[in-house]
């Protein structure tokens, strides 16, 4: 049950904001003033506060700014109510880092609708979520599917972009979030003796371009289609715009992205020192949760083998080889030409 503390030193106000809350089915704490309410938030650590602005002893702006700078409060969504309208007023609240602003005298569902979406938006910025840009593609999802975020790529047009077609260049500035709406592509560097090294793998519903224009840097690698695609384009300003009008928001895809440089050089390392049969076993598994998800392992990879080869950073011919070793082990299989996993497990506990 989802907790929520009702400041306001109004006494009808708090006992009946705290009596909606209740049947609504939340458990509610309430406190008479800005000082008991720091110190009630402080000690039962609600998922959410519901506060009034002018208040004795010490009022709503400096609840929230006492709050704001406590490692154990710092993150409970914030709603002010109050029944000063002044646009100032409204603009000071938010700018110290209030989640809503509800005027008095409120609505019931107003109010619910508020404490509803901030919870909800709450849920998915701390659920779990991949390291570095996966992450980040599946915060943008779940974002995008509950509603929190407004960008939605069916208002944008689409384009099928043939395969070997380049969708944006290393070095370039970003313009576009780009969505795949269907087909696979790749992401790519060219080391100085001009092999490729392939950074990532992105397939239907994945978003891309993302860490460049949260980072505002030109691209660090190139996106190629794999397979005919069709790439939905949202302009930069639109993902901007929409991912900072909420700075929890805006934070959780920065931590995330931080996190990328660790990841790549994580994988950098696995490529230095890892046995080539690791290697492979390891890009088997990970190349197959991009392209095929949740589905059993047993659903065919259905990607050329110099791709994989540049994915593992090895020759193709070295790749082959090792293939045919995991299929006379009979950890994969090999049916024309597509390569399908037989023993995940195994394949991702190689010793050697």
């Amino acid at each position: 049950m989802k907790t929520i503390l009702v400041i306001d030193d109004n006494n009808d106000i708090r006992e009946n904001t705290a009596e909606i809350l209740s049947l609504a089915g939340y458990r509610t704490f309430t406190a008479e003033n800005g000082k008991k309410g720091v110190e009630l938030a402080s000690r039962e650590k609600p998922d959410l506060i519901v506060c009034d602005i002018m208040m004795p002893e010490l009022d709503g702006y400096g609840v929230l700014h006492l709050l704001k700078n406590r490692p154990g409060t710092g993150n409970i969504p914030f709603i002010f109510l109050t029944a000063k309208t002044e646009r100032g007023d409204f603009r000071k609240g938010m700018e110290m880092g209030a989640d809503d602003y509800i005027t008095k005298p409120f609505d019931d569902i107003e109010l619910l609708k508020a404490i509803e979406t901030r919870l909800k938006k709450m849920s998915v910025i701390e659920a779990q979520y991949s390291q570095g840009e996966q992450g980040a593609n599946e915060l943008l999802k779940e974002l995008k599917t509950s509603g929190l975020i407004t960008l939605d790529p069916t208002e944008y047009g689409s384009e099928r972009i043939p395969k070997k077609s380049i969708v944006y260049n290393e070095g370039k500035r970003p313009k576009f979030l780009y969505h795949l709406k269907s087909g696979k592509i790749k992401t790519f560097r060219l080391h100085e003796d001009g092999k490729e090294y392939i950074t990532n793998l992105y397939s239907a519903g994945d978003y891309l371009g993302h860490v460049a224009l949260l980072e505002n840097n030109s691209y660090d690698d190139t996106a190629e289609v794999l397979e005919e695609a069709e790439v939905v384009m949202i302009p930069k300003d639109d993902f901007l715009t929409a991912v900072y009008n909420d700075m929890g928001i805006a934070t959780r895809f920065i931590k995330l992205i931080s996190r990328d440089v660790k990841e790549k050089e994580e994988r950098l390392l696995r490529l230095a020192y890892d046995s080539l049969r690791k290697r492979v076993a390891r890009a088997l598994i990970d190349i197959h949760q991009k392209f095929n998800g949740n589905q059993p392992a047993q659903q065919a990879i259905d990607i050329p083998r110099e791709d994989i080869a540049q994915y593992v950073g090895t020759a193709t011919e070295s790749l082959i080889r090792t293939l045919s070793d995991f299929k006379s082990e009979k950890l994969i299989e090999i049916r024309e030409g597509k390569i399908r996993i037989l023993q995940a497990e195994k394949l991702s506990n190689l010793l050697f």
